[in-house]
């Protein structure tokens, strides 16, 4: 079996590792039947799955297995593009529409046969669509799976009655097409004059696969959710920055996908990687700050400081609904305490906190009355942050109020710990805490600190979206960076809210200041975290709030208002 096949088969694991590792250290121990690709610093290995063990936070690093990313979504009316001060720069003087600019989108693929992705001359402007899904073209060189199609394949394709018998990508589930239509969408008939804000830039389209069943089932996703790994998330941003020529043609990349895997503070792969990107010349990197902040899926516990005994404790409820098939919970501690758990089921069974030693696997528990089987995994020090992480799986849990109690292992220092349920689209039935924390609701990697990350508002009564992720991160650095539009927007497909449709209008803005920057050539050195500064002195801000905060950021996405401080500058 070649690499190709070896990175699609179910019978091989997908592994992310920062490091080669040879064959006999290490996560790779007497294990020969694997192959890998380098993505920026990190290696993404595919190992044959009987040669590996089951996954566990004592023999792995939590970050080596890929987390597992989910959509952020949840007439024609101009009113957002309007609010964000888009409309108003692609009028003269400026009239910036993103000419030169490549924008890149990961998500779902696209609809190319509709009119709002063509020129003026009816031929496409998308650039190039890699679909990891579709094995029956070429793969992108330097890249083993999925089939690319060019400029000129599509173009090809449209003059033909049956476009799909040459180019057969498509966007079933619509979302991917929705964000490029928002972010760069030409013009179209019934005298609209745009359905995007970068509406003569270039596209770029990846279209992710699905993540690999053993994962789905390990994760407890169910079978018709999205669900998109890591690393292949990882392989399509090395793919979309590859459209980058520095100093001449810039690109914006827009990420509508998120978990709520991870540290939340920009510590996993993906981030990393993406700060790794950002923060290159003529890049700049958008995300989405997701839908979780109204989920009732983040808890926030402070322990008693300073003391040690077994009395210094705090119980958290879960509720579980009916014909749930079961979750994950990621707790986080801080440097230096140690935590311990107590698990009581709503039938009144247990697991003592002296069954579960923090720093290794607790194994797996059954109970006697009830179906429910809880796997219990802990790490001391967790690779990349250093912090103490205890994984809890539930299978078939019970309904009614699970207890956690989170104990004090010694003396504690801050005693602050999180813990996080999966994002919505993860679970099912209806499960939340009893007493949730809507901050630190973002979702990975919204955290990475070099990329652009946006909360959503109402731009109708500028209000904030009750659904949206707020910051700041577990550690307190500031995200979101500012809100944007994504409530009731206007798309090809009718109106839409979420997330991913504020990071769609934000990458457009972006691609209008990168023309203006880069194409132009007034700012040519220019990249993420500039593009986010220039940004966060032009938002719209109001006299009642305190900025940042964790809902707003530093205020409303305002582009007329960034180039307004240039001026005053």
């Amino acid at each position: 079996m070649d690499c190709s096949e070896k990175i699609l088969s179910d019978l091989y694991a997908d592994l992310i590792v920062d490091f080669m590792p040879p064959a006999d250290s290490g996560v790779l121990r007497g294990r020969r039947d694997y192959c890998y690709l380098p993505v920026g610093n990190f290696y993404l290995v595919y190992v044959n799955r009987a040669q590996t063990t089951p996954f566990s936070l004592g023999l792995y690093a939590y970050g080596n297995t890929p987390n597992i990313y989910g959509l952020m979504e949840n007439e024609f009316d101009p009113s957002s593009l309007i609010a964000s001060g888009i409309t108003q720069i692609q009028r003269p003087p400026l009239s910036l529409t993103g000419r030169g600019v490549v924008m890149a989108f990961i998500d779902t693929g696209i609809d190319y046969t509709l009119d709002i992705f063509k020129d003026a001359n009816g031929n496409t402007r998308i650039l190039s669509i890699w679909d990891q899904t579709d094995q029956t073209g070429t793969p992108p060189e330097g890249y083993l799976f999925g089939s690319e199609y060019t400029r000129e394949q599509i173009d090809e394709a449209l003059q033909n009655s049956n476009p799909y018998s040459i180019v057969p990508s498509r966007d079933e589930l619509q979302h991917g097409t929705s964000m490029a239509g928002v972010a760069a969408g030409s013009a179209i008939d019934g005298g609209r004059t745009y359905t995007g804000a970068a509406p003569e830039s270039d596209i770029v389209v990846i279209k992710l696969k699905q993540c690999k069943p053993y994962m789905r089932d390990y994760y407890l996703i169910p079978e018709d959710v999205p669900a998109y790994a890591e690393n292949d998330i990882m392989l399509a941003v090395k793919y979309a920055e590859s459209f980058a020529v520095a100093f001449e043609r810039p690109v914006v990349i827009c990420m509508g996908v998120g978990t709520n895997q991870g540290n939340h503070a920009g510590n996993s792969p993906l981030a990393r990687y993406l700060d790794e990107v950002a923060t290159q010349r003529s890049r700049a990197v958008v995300v989405a700050g997701g839908n979780e902040g109204n989920a009732a899926h983040h808890f926030r516990g402070q322990l008693k400081t300073g003391q040690s005994d077994n009395s210094n404790y705090e119980d958290v409820e879960i509720r579980v609904g009916e014909n749930t098939r079961g979750f994950f919970l990621e707790l986080w501690g801080s440097v230096p305490d140690v935590f311990n758990i107590a698990i009581r089921s709503p039938g009144g069974e247990t697991i003592s906190p002296s069954r579960i030693r923090s720093g290794r696997s607790g194994g797996t528990y059954a109970f006697v009355y009830e179906q429910t089987k809880i796997t219990i995994d802990s790490i001391l020090v967790e690779q990349s942050t250093g912090e103490e992480l205890i994984v809890m799986r539930f299978e078939l849990p019970t309904p009614g109020i699970w207890n956690i109690r989170v104990i004090a292992q010694g003396e504690v220092y801050s005693g602050i710990f999180h813990i996080w349920l999966p994002i919505q689209q993860f679970m099912t039935g209806e499960t939340y805490f009893l007493e949730p924390d809507p901050n630190i609701t973002l979702t990975e990697p919204a955290y990475a600190f070099s990329v652009i990350t946006v909360s959503t508002y109402n731009d109708l009564n500028n209000s904030f979206y009750l659904e949206s992720g707020r910051g700041f991160s577990r550690t307190g650095e500031i995200k979101p960076d500012f809100a944007a539009p994504g409530v009731n927007i206007s798309t090809i497909y009718g109106a839409m809210s979420g997330s991913s449709l504020a990071a769609a209008i934000t990458s457009g803005a972006v691609a209008q200041f990168m023309q203006w920057a880069v194409v132009q050539g007034n700012k040519i050195l220019v990249e993420s975290v500039e593009i986010k500064s220039f940004f966060i002195r032009g938002a719209s801000r109001d006299g009642n709030l305190v900025y940042p905060n964790p809902e707003w950021g530093y205020g409303r996405l305002n582009l007329v208002g960034t180039f307004n401080t240039m001026v005053e500058i």
